[in-house]
């Protein structure tokens, strides 16, 4: 093979990574976001998109070792890391800013992949092949020149990038030769998929595009350790390359290794606070600033303005809250929530909270002004007019969550407690967290698959 081909530098540093290449800050974030995705997860298996993937699923699938976290079902080990990534995706909780939503690809395909075989994995295993996952995935992502040329020409990235994040951290827990990672990278681009057509009508197959990427990483390093081959010149500028079929724009592959192994892309990633897109939160965020500043009632509002461009109002702008997932892609009801409920976590989206005449005649106040010169929902602003004719503005800054603007350990540990125990109860989920925060203390990381499970 030639090593200037991407893949192969890719495979090299994937096959080649090891815990001790992880700085410990690398180390607590990825620890961070596993407790996070666990939570969002745990609470997503009792989702409707959850459900009928486990029931359709299992009416095909003979069974096997493979939990299906948050109930005591097993499947295959490709047909689990599916389910798993639906459920980790299905209430929009998990995090974001890697490929985008790396944690419910990568999490699903390396924790099924521990059901395969019976060789012990300790917890610094397991969170290598994590960091390198989301590694992957996101310079896959920005190879594209980041999210919006991507997404924008209606690919999910979550979908399509993050296939090849479940692939690489797949490949380094199952220690793939370097020749053997190249075939994974290569198998992985054709199992790439994900359109957002799910944005106009509330759609469920958002969710799906998480199992499918975590499901597709384990099938092209189960293939690969098989010995199926995949091209080599998948990343190349080739009829038929990934990014010469999938960009609509510049590409630039040398986004791919840029300081590979040294600058770690996990450490860019933001947990959510919100059971929303995460651009909704600069504008929650803002509006929790302006209601708590001047201390406001949903009475008080006359009209609430918030700025986005184009992009981002096809994408957040709409107000149909009939499904859960259309509600989740509206900033107005993320707002709306805040202004009517004090917050707008997972209670906030009940179908009742949904329904309620409150929400109707806020979501009436809510006004979208499109500006195309708005670069990002997190540089914006909101402004609110109140019943005694003020004009309140607030700028929209990074979102609660981001590497800028971090949950504490308290809040990341409130978040978790408030959402595993809709599958594990109370007592179990302090317990796993327990476990979790100490992930790179853990002798054998299988012990975890018991504790995702209740009782």
């Amino acid at each position: 093979m030639q090593d200037d081909l991407h893949s192969v530098r890719l495979a090299n540093y994937i096959s080649q990574a090891r815990f001790a290449d992880l700085p410990p800050e690398v180390v607590s974030k990825a620890i961070d976001h596993t407790l996070d995705t666990l939570g969002a997860a745990l609470a997503g298996s009792t989702s409707g998109e959850a459900r009928i993937a486990r029931a359709t699923l299992a009416s095909v699938d003979a069974g096997g070792d493979a939990i299906c976290w948050g109930t005591r079902q097993r499947l295959s080990v490709r047909n689990a890391a599916m389910v798993n990534g639906i459920a980790a995706h299905a209430f929009e909780l998990d995090d974001t800013g890697g490929c985008d939503h790396s944690g419910a690809v990568v999490l699903p395909a390396v924790i099924a992949l521990l059901a395969l075989d019976q060789r012990p994995v300790t917890g610094k295993d397991l969170l290598t092949a994590i960091v390198v996952g989301y590694d992957i995935g996101r310079r896959v992502l920005e190879a594209f020149g980041g999210y919006r040329p991507h997404n924008e020409a209606g690919w999910h990235s979550t979908g399509t990038c993050g296939v090849f994040g479940a692939a690489a951290a797949a490949a380094n827990l199952l220690h793939l030769n370097a020749t053997q990672t190249v075939a994974c990278l290569g198998i992985a681009g054709s199992f790439s998929s994900g359109l957002w057509g799910f944005v106009h009508d509330g759609a469920m197959t958002k969710r799906i595009h998480a199992g499918r990427a975590a499901e597709g990483g384990v099938l092209a390093a189960l293939f690969a350790r098989g010995g199926m081959t995949g091209p080599t010149k998948v990343f190349e500028d080739v009829w038929g390359g990934f990014l010469s079929t999938y960009g609509t724009g510049v590409i630039d592959r040398n986004a791919l290794v840029q300081s590979m192994g040294k600058d770690w892309r996990i450490m860019n990633c933001a947990i959510k606070p919100y059971a929303s897109c995460r651009d909704t939160h600069a504008a929650v965020d803002a509006v929790d600033r302006l209601l708590r500043r001047h201390d406001l009632q949903a009475s008080d509002i006359v009209a609430v303005h918030a700025r986005l461009n184009t992009f981002l109002a096809g994408m957040v702008g709409g107000q149909d809250v009939s499904t859960m997932p259309a509600a989740q892609m509206s900033l107005p009801y993320a707002v709306s929530a805040r202004i009517c409920f004090g917050q707008a976590g997972l209670a906030s989206y009940s179908p009742e909270r949904r329904s309620s005449p409150a929400i109707g005649d806020m979501l009436k106040r809510i006004v979208i002004d499109v500006d195309e010169s708005v670069t990002a929902s997190f540089e914006s602003d909101v402004s609110i007019l109140t019943a005694d004719n003020r004009l309140l503005k607030e700028p929209t800054t990074v979102a609660r969550g981001a590497p800028a603007n971090p949950l504490s350990q308290p809040e990341l540990l409130e978040k978790f407690r408030s959402l595993a125990p809709y599958a594990i109860g109370e007592r179990d989920a302090d317990r796993l967290a327990e476990i979790l925060l100490g992930l790179d203390r853990l002798d054998d990381a299988r012990k975890l698959l018991p504790m995702l499970a209740p009782l």
